[in-house]
């Protein structure tokens, strides 16, 4: 499978998260297995990007190729403008968000809400692909709520417009993520187009990427919550979609030293007071998906108020928990 000139190493890509798909979490998934790893998503309003949060997000220092940068807006002049300024900063895809669901998102009529204005979806789409020569993505929901399902009509528009992947989480807008995803919509979106389509929602497993290929006919997969706490998930999904065989399990050893060199990497990129900030919501997922009581130790990862104490904390309750027992995560 390839995107305009990039030939992908798996069919598993990152989800694009904000607050969650930073240049250190991305590094340590692309690390892992993941095909892709796209920013977190960016306004298409410049002049937001002098904040340091928006700084951080537009970094891609050191990053695997290809660089993958989200936009969000509505406007297509001005996500057309953001488009071009980005492969100006070195992105080599530019994504199109129309799948976000939070209020302050499309209250702007941004991410899923362009589902609802399907004309305005296809300025959009013309804009940025005809205003940039890397290839342009699309990430969207099946549609805004249950009776605006228009899943199918916005993919055979991206196609079109020369879109060159879609991703659709399986859920409307209203659906946020409560219930399981479906993927009726993304089967049939797939038998639409000639695109190379990711299915994504709930794909928490490798028999359930198994699963969701098999019945939807879809080129990949898309993983995102399920990554919290577990990079590896990647490998692990790679293993068994490509060989059919679980890789060796991750020695403990191991696991604790890829948390500790996350830690390293969160505080070298955002420095002291948000470095530490930003480790405790990575500290509380690996705290959850690894330990057998974490609540205890989650509180003290948490409350520590520097990076020095974390880091030690850290050091100290996962050391506990490699010589704890079971040799093997």
């Amino acid at each position: 499978m390839r995107i305009g000139p990039y030939p992908l190493g798996s069919r598993i890509v990152l989800a694009p998260m904000a607050g969650v798909t930073d240049l250190p979490f991305r590094t340590l998934c692309r690390r892992f297995g993941a095909a892709l790893a796209p920013s977190e998503m960016i306004s298409a309003d410049t002049r937001l990007w002098t904040t340091s949060k928006s700084r951080h997000r537009l970094n891609h220092d050191g990053e695997a190729e290809p660089r993958v940068v989200q936009l969000a807006g509505a406007d297509p002049a001005a996500l057309a403008h953001a488009a071009r300024m980005n492969v100006a900063l070195g992105a080599q895809i530019i994504d199109l968000n129309m799948g976000c669901p939070a209020k302050k998102v499309c209250g702007r009529l941004c991410g899923s809400a362009l589902l609802t204005d399907e004309p305005l979806v296809a300025r959009i789409l013309d804009a940025v692909v005809a205003a940039v020569s890397v290839p342009v993505t699309l990430k969207i929901r099946t549609g805004w709520d249950a009776s605006r399902r228009n899943g199918v009509k916005i993919a055979c528009l991206a196609e079109r417009a020369g879109v060159a992947a879609l991703a659709v989480h399986g859920r409307t807008r209203a659906d946020f993520f409560n219930g399981a995803a479906e993927y009726d919509t993304i089967r049939a979106i797939k038998s639409q187009v000639r695109i190379p389509v990711f299915a994504n929602g709930d794909i928490d497993s490798a028999q359930r990427a198994h699963e969701v290929l098999d019945f939807t006919g879809a080129d990949g997969v898309m993983i995102g919550r399920a990554s919290h706490g577990a990079p590896w998930i990647f490998r692990t999904v790679n293993a068994q979609l490509d060989a059919g065989i679980a890789p060796p399990p991750l020695l403990r050893a191991e696991v604790r030293d890829i948390i500790l060199a996350h830690l390293d990497s969160l505080y070298a990129f955002y420095g002291e007071d948000s470095g530490v900030r930003i480790a405790r919501k990575h500290l509380g997922w690996y705290c959850e998906q690894l330990l057998e009581a974490p609540a205890p130790v989650r509180r003290e990862l948490l409350a520590a108020a520097d990076t020095a104490a974390q880091f030690a904390h850290t050091v100290r309750h996962f050391g506990c928990w490699v010589n704890a027992g079971a040799a093997l995560a």
